[in-house]
Order: C-alpha cells, then structure tokens, then sequence
C-alpha cells in the first residue's frame, strides 16, 4: 500500500503525461497520415513515369526487332540513359543487358513469367543491394523473332528512399517533439491551475501553525471565488472564536490570581506552623501546599498563553545568543545540569522572554517526568541552532511523542514519572512559543536511556 501511494503520480504530473498523451496520439495519427499520403503519392508517380517510359522503349525495341536485329545493343546502350538503370531483354537466343549489370537470378521470377504471359507487369524490390522499381513487358510484334521477347527495365529508387528515410525521420523527431511541448504545456497549465489550490494549502498550513491571520486573496474567476470567500469566513470565525476563548482563559486567570494569592498566603501561614498541627493536619498541609503550588503553575501558563493567542505579533526580536541564554537559565536553578555549546555560539532572532521560558518549561518537564536534566546542548546544525535538553527518565512512547505538547496532554507514562505531574501546559507553551518563532519542536529517544527533546530555529547571520 505504501510502496502504491509512493509511486502514484501527482495530479500535475498526471496532467502533464494526459496532455502528452493526447498530443502523441494526435500527431501521431497526423504522422501516419502524412507518411501514407505523401509516400503512396510519390511511389504511384515514380510508376507511372517509369511505365510510360518503359511503354515508349519497348516500342522501340519492338521496332528495332522487327528490322531484324540490327542496332539492337546500340539501341539498348542508349536507352539506358542512367548508370543505375538496367535493361534486360530476354529472348530465346539469350539475354541482352545494358547499363548496369545485375544477376538476373536475382529478379523476382514473376517478373518474366507474367510478361512471358503477355501482361505486362512491375514490382518493388531489391537487387544487389539497390532499391529499384522493376517494369516488365512482352515484345508483342509478330515477327516471328520477337515472338518470345521478354523487355525488363530496372529504375533505381535510391532518391525516394532517402526522401522516404528523410521524411519518416523529420515525422518521428516531429511527433516526439509535439509530445514533448505537449508534455511542457500540460505541466504548465496543471501548475497554473493548482496554483490556487497551492495558495489554500500553505494558507491552511499556516492557520495549522497558528496564524490565525492567514487569508486568500480574492478571485474574480465565477469558479475561484466562491473558495476563497469560503476559506476566509472560517478563517475569521475560528480567528474570532479563538481570540475569544483566550480571553475567556486569561479573565478566567485574571480571577483566580487573587483567590491563589490568598489561599497561597493561608497555606504559607500554615506551613509556617507545621510543627503545631497534628500529623493529620500535617498531611492536610501538604496535599493543600502541593495543589495549590500546581494551581499557581496553571493560571500562570494560562496567562501566558492566552496573552499569546490574543496577540502574535507582540514579539520583541532581537539577537539572541541562546547559549548563553540557556547558561543564565541553568544558573539560575538549584539543579546543575551539563551545558553543551558550539564555538561561535550561534545566534537566533527571537523574544528574550518567551526563549527563556521554553528553556525553563524543559528543565522543569525534565525534573518533573524524567528524573531530572543530565544535558543541555546548543548546536549548530545544517543552518539552523539545535537545542537539546536529555533527560535521565524511561522515555516517552512513541504513540504519545505528539500529544505531549497538547494542552493539558496527559499520558498513561506521564502521570507516572514523578509525584507532581505538572499543569499539562509546559510543553505546550514550549510548542507555542517555539512555532512564533519559525521553528520545530520534538521528542526522540536518548542514546543510552531517556528522553531527548529537541528545538530547531533558523540561524541569525552574524
């Protein structure tokens, strides 16, 4: 099934080959036509002269041998007027000859027996090698020495069969060139076609990647326009519905901060006094500690995305240089984790903020789900900055390397990683912030056990 969809062709290469197809086809059949026409005209002209002119010799070889013989070779060395024709006259005395010589063996023998028959008689053929049109006619005089007299008048052909050679070249060259621009005109019209349909695709592509502003121009084709008007209408509702679920999410966030600010304080106070509380309590303590520090988490990444989805073009870009930016980021943490680096470190144009927070929410992902960081890396890989983060956890199933940068993704190995299973938008955020800023995100395996994931932005010039 693969192997079929691999070598399936394309809907503009299939226009291409039907075009080329139809064009073969046609100037094929134009080829054929021509090729008949022109070479049945030509043979049929080269006949009849070479009849008539065969008519008139034998009328005088006729004469000739009804004076008795008498200047006959003269006569037939002056009728073969062409070094490549050859006359024979068959006669019960012998064969006369003149012009070229040929074997006469090697004639058609139903040359002489028609004319024998008193029909006269012609035919194509080949004699040493030489394409010659063969005319025969029986000496019909009623001396008794012409009575058995065969005349046969071989006209050569070699300059019809060069034009013939010449022609069936110059239609073959001409029909395979036909099908060649025929070929051309249909990849291009296929193209020119497609093109809106190449105009919806990367417009798509870039609502899928989150531009949410990504429009068709408008058509003035009766057939176009309806699909542009279309496309950009659900465009504007999923931009509106969008923008309105950010915001929904950002109030929504806006109104928990102060309740998290209290129950936060309350928890501090309560904390603070731990040792006064019964160990039920204790346990209270931490459970409530630990739900509300998760809770805190979750308004904050809400924010941050929804800030996010309501402007994408709030973005303050800037060279940065992301290996030091990661040194700053690793510094600033309990944990110490090995910062691998190229020599120059490379440059992207980015958001300061937002490239530390995806540095951050990896850290934090590894801590959380994979037993902490044991690498940090930023590499220089085929014009693009590579940042790797591997971690020293069981990995992640293939099935779920995706669905672990959703919102709120939560896998049947993720909640098993550690204690605190995080708000779910970490590596959201990550995905988020990484696709404004032209670039990839992933998760592969760890050589040697672990997680590797990986971000790739283009490189800023120097």
């Amino acid at each position: 099934m693969v192997e079929a969809r691999a070598l399936r062709l394309s809907l503009r290469s299939r226009v291409a080959v039907a075009f080329g197809l139809a064009t073969f086809a046609v100037t094929g059949l134009i080829a054929v036509a021509t090729w008949n026409l022109a070479t049945g005209y030509m043979i049929d002209q080269r006949e009849q002269s070479a009849t008539l002119q065969a008519s008139v010799n034998v009328r005088l070889v006729r004469a000739a041998l009804w004076s008795g013989s008498e200047g006959l070779n003269e006569l037939l060395t002056g009728l073969a007027g062409d070094p490549e024709s050859t006359i024979l006259l068959s006669r019960p005395e012998g064969l006369i000859t003149s012009g070229r010589q040929v074997d006469p063996t090697t004639l058609p023998p139903a040359l002489l027996t028609l004319a024998g028959d008193g029909v006269a008689t012609r035919q194509r053929t080949v004699v040493e090698g030489v394409p010659v049109l063969a005319v025969a006619f029986p000496v019909d005089a009623t001396a008794p020495v012409a009575a058995a007299a065969t005349y046969v008048e071989l006209f050569p052909l070699v300059e019809i069969d060069r034009a013939f050679r010449f022609m069936s070249a110059l239609l073959t060259a001409g029909t395979l060139a036909s099908s060649l621009l025929g070929f051309g005109v249909g990849r291009w019209a296929g193209q020119r076609a497609l093109r809106p349909l190449r105009e919806l695709t990367a417009a798509a592509d870039r609502v899928a990647r989150g531009d949410l502003q990504a429009r068709l121009p408008e058509r003035d084709d009766p057939d176009l326009a309806p699909l542009a008007a279309t496309f950009n209408v659900t465009a504007d509702a999923l931009e509106q519905r969008v923008r309105r679920d950010a915001r929904f999410a950002g109030d929504v966030s806006h109104e928990l901060r102060s309740p998290l600010t209290t129950m936060a304080n309350a928890v501090e106070v309560l904390r603070n006094r731990r040792d006064d509380l019964p160990t039920a309590a204790r346990q209270a303590v931490d459970l409530l500690d630990g739900d509300v520090q998760r809770f805190q988490r979750m308004v904050i990444d809400l924010l941050e995305i929804s800030r996010t989805d309501q402007d994408a073009d709030d973005r303050v870009l800037e060279a940065v240089d992301l290996a030091a930016l990661a040194r700053n980021v690793v510094a600033s943490r309990a944990e110490r984790v090995e910062v691998v680096t190229t020599d120059p470190a490379p440059l992207v144009s980015g958001d300061r903020r937002r490239l530390d927070r995806v540095v951050a929410n990896l850290l934090d992902n590894a801590e959380r789900h994979g037993g902490g960081a044991v690498r940090l890396a930023v590499l220089r890989r085929n014009g693009r900055v590579r940042l790797e983060v591997d971690d020293a956890g069981p990995g992640v199933p293939i099935e779920l390397r995706k669905r672990v940068f959703e919102r709120f993704a939560r896998g049947h190995r993720a909640g098993d990683r550690g204690n605190d299973s995080g708000s779910g938008l970490g590596l959201a955020l990550v995905a988020q912030h990484v696709s404004r800023h032209s670039g990839n995100v992933w998760v592969q395996d760890r050589a040697g056990g672990g997680s590797r994931f990986v971000v790739e932005l283009p490189e800023l010039d120097r």
